[in-house]
């Protein structure tokens, strides 16, 4: 090992405004290799160790950092494949994303606008939930969360979901698909309702697009990175 491959901690982690402890504790959690001791003991890194470093730090904002670290792990370990089936996942799952996102935009074309319908000729818990393909316990939880909006039958008692709410719950589903929190969806779905459309709701899928794509972004340069460290580790 020559002296210009000999680097200390705090020289992998000045490259990454990181503490010399963050590289260490990298170490310790498997994400980079072994680095072999000097005589007092001290950690020797090397060109190897950054590259390893370098990888994952850009590979965490396409994949995660639990996805990140397991990458780097498997590629410390030797596992090919399983570096390969790490990072499939990843795609796998931005793909996902990238279908529910779609799915999600083509709903908005094929919401009914919200008019007027006889309360008792409105779906019920059970009519709606098995439209939507979801359990009617799901539904009273949207309502508890402010999503949705049922009326009570006159006549029975039961609770009935007009057009206005029919549409929301259409949404409600949409944007569970995609990820989003109950409170985040209450909050565009009211936003909807005092607009009198579906453009806030536009505006926050388009965001959405804009996050997949800086995601994809991320997990190209990620895995550009990665590739320089397994050509050095001879993968």
């Amino acid at each position: 090992m020559t002296r210009a491959d000999r680097l200390r901690p705090s020289d992998l982690a000045r490259e990454h405004g990181l503490s010399a402890q963050a590289v260490r504790n990298y170490e310790d959690d498997g994400i980079l290799p072994p680095a072999p001791r000097g005589d007092q003991g001290y950690r020797r890194y090397t060109p190897v160790h950054a590259q390893a470093l370098r990888a994952f730090l850009a590979l965490r904002p396409g994949f995660g950092h639990q996805g990140a670290a397991a990458i780097l792990r498997a590629a410390n370990a030797g596992d090919e494949e399983a570096v390969f089936r790490l990072l499939d996942q990843g795609h796998a799952e931005i793909l996902r994303d990238r279908a529910t996102l779609d799915e999600v935009t083509a709903a908005l074309t094929e919401l009914a606008p919200a008019g007027d319908e006889p309360v008792r000729g409105a779906p019920s818990v059970g009519a709606l939930a098995r439209r939507l393909g979801i359990h009617p316990a799901t539904l009273r939880k949207w309502e508890k969360a402010g999503i949705l909006h049922a009326e009570r039958d006159p006549v029975t008692g039961y609770r009935r979901y007009p057009p206005a709410a029919v549409r929301d719950a259409h949404m409600a589903r949409q944007l569970r698909r995609g990820g989003y929190p109950l409170r985040q969806i209450a909050g565009a779905i009211a936003n909807v309702r005092e607009a009198g459309g579906i453009g806030p709701l536009e505006e926050a899928l388009s965001t959405w697009r804009s996050r997949l794509r800086r995601r994809g972004r991320a997990m190209l340069d990620g895995t550009a990175e990665l590739a320089a460290y397994l050509r050095l580790r001879g993968l």
